[in-house]
């Protein structure tokens, strides 16, 4: 209701005073949404949840679907038969985008685009607010981090028709290195090579071959050189993945892009609940390359699986992504970011980022009194929330390793990985050497366990509660029982 719709309201249905005071709170509401849509910056503090849908519902009016006077006759119409489906998307139905760029306008669905873009600008300022004041734009894309990588390979090779490589930077999970496959391109995989390790008190020490890695820069000059320049598609790192891989050198690798005139596209799958991280991305784009970087909608801002954040350091890469996106996308994601981001507000977000960095030292507290009582060690390396802990003590030839892991699955566990070194993995004719490890080099059996954004206190008591007793099980029965 409107100031016009509330004057004609009769004083025998409610008494004026009341009716000015409920119209304040009605113009506090709208203040709010008018200051959100012209600063399109996420809010400080966090909206409530009947702020939120009061919004979402005032957006969603404006899109056809829900007009009065609907009287649709095309082939799409937002058509939803199944009342709890409609309610379940907040009565959007149209999609963001039109058939070639997701960030268009819909003739249809002005609710929509309204939502699509907005969104757009609360993820972008929320990575400035957090650590990348230089990014420039972001866009969400309806599809989880593999797809969105290939999709920014696509939009790279497009402007380097010739080039057929792809410099990768070993990860062992299949989704990154499938992106490469599935775009059309050559990987070239680069391992890790042996190097020393911070660990964490500002000093250097030597560690063991097979536990401590760095990414292989002189291997990347090598292969630059060998292949040339031109051939290369682009260089792709990764901040964030699974102990004991740190993040690669993004700064060194954004240098040699520059120098060589070379894309760098960077896989931050969970680095923006990490300061390092988006320091790392951050000193790249403002003295080296960075074309994009990506990073999961689930992971980083609390979401269901489905969505990626295409972000950089001008609009133009950016753009080319989101005009290569065929067809009309799904609003699902968008829409999940958008009412996530106005319940935690910058406050909220922050607090969260706080309270995963002191749940993951207290994690690592715990994993290494546990490794310490069993002859263990966490394996160094430079990851804010992934840890790993050796087995070296629990192997035996009566009970493979991932025994532990399918014992602590069954007391409710989940996330935990128990990794025997040795493993080969072919994906698409290509060998992995000690797939699992990041690394051809490890030889050390471990398990990892990580305190990600969102993970509670009760959360961590649990696992190292059920942790000790799952090694005291498997030792006494296999290990000791030998």
């Amino acid at each position: 209701m409107n100031d016009s719709t509330l004057s004609s309201i009769a004083k025998s249905l409610v008494p004026a005073n009341y009716l000015s005071l409920a119209n304040d709170a009605r113009h506090e509401r709208d203040k709010k949404i008018k200051l959100l849509l012209e600063q399109r910056k996420l809010p400080q503090e966090g909206w409530n949840e009947s702020m939120v849908e009061y919004f979402i519902n005032e957006l969603a009016l404006l899109d056809s679907n829900n007009f009065p006077s609907r009287c649709g006759v095309g082939e799409r119409e937002a058509r939803v038969v199944c009342d709890l489906v409609r309610r379940r998307h907040y009565n959007f139905a149209h999609g963001i985008g039109r058939s070639g760029n997701l960030t268009d306008a819909q003739p249809k669905a002005a609710g929509s685009t309204i939502m699509a873009n907005l969104t757009n600008c609360l993820v972008r300022d929320l990575i400035q607010a957090i650590g990348i004041a230089n990014c420039r734009q972001a866009v969400v894309v309806p599809l989880a981090t593999g797809m969105t990588v290939m999709l920014c390979l696509r939009a790279i090779h497009a402007k380097r028709p010739q080039s057929r490589f792809v410099l990768w930077s070993r990860i062992d999970q299949q989704s990154c290195f499938k992106s490469i496959v599935a775009a059309g391109l050559i990987p070239i995989i680069i391992d890790s090579i042996v190097s020393s390790c911070d660990n964490g008190n500002g000093t250097k020490e030597d560690q063991p071959p097979s536990v401590t890695f760095a990414t292989d820069l002189e291997r990347f000059h090598t292969k630059i050189d060998e292949l040339g320049a031109e051939q290369i598609c682009c260089i792709l790192s990764t901040t964030s993945c699974f102990a004991p891989r740190s993040s690669d050198d993004v700064v060194a690798l954004a240098t040699l892009c520059q120098s060589r005139d070379i894309p760098h596209i960077v896989n931050n799958a969970y680095g923006l609940q990490s300061t390092h991280a988006l320091h790392q991305i951050n000193q790249a784009g403002r003295i080296g390359r960075i074309d994009v970087f990506v990073q999961s909608t689930d992971k980083n801002l609390l979401v269901p699986v489905g969505g990626a954040i295409v972000a950089g350091f001008d609009e133009v890469t950016v753009d080319t992504v989101a005009r290569l996106y065929p067809g009309r996308a799904s609003g699902s994601q968008v829409l999940d970011v958008l009412m996530t981001l106005l319940t935690l507000g910058v406050t909220g977000y922050r607090r969260l980022l706080a309270q995963q960095k002191e749940l993951y030292h207290i994690l690592q507290d715990g994993l290494t009194k546990i490794a310490l009582k069993h002859g263990e060690r966490l394996l160094p390396c430079r990851n804010p929330v992934s840890i790993a802990m050796s087995l070296e003590t629990f192997t035996t030839k009566q009970c493979r390793l991932e025994m532990i892991g399918s014992m602590l699955q069954k007391r409710g566990v989940s996330g935990c990985r128990v990794i025997s070194p040795g493993e080969t993995k072919t994906i698409d004719g290509h060998s992995f050497v000690g797939w699992g490890a990041h690394s051809a080099l490890s030889n050390v059996p471990y398990l990892t366990a990580s305190a990600a954004l969102g993970v509670q206190r009760d959360d961590v008591d649990k696992f190292l509660t059920k942790l000790t007793e799952v090694l005291r099980k498997f030792r006494s029965k296999y290990v000791e029982g030998e």
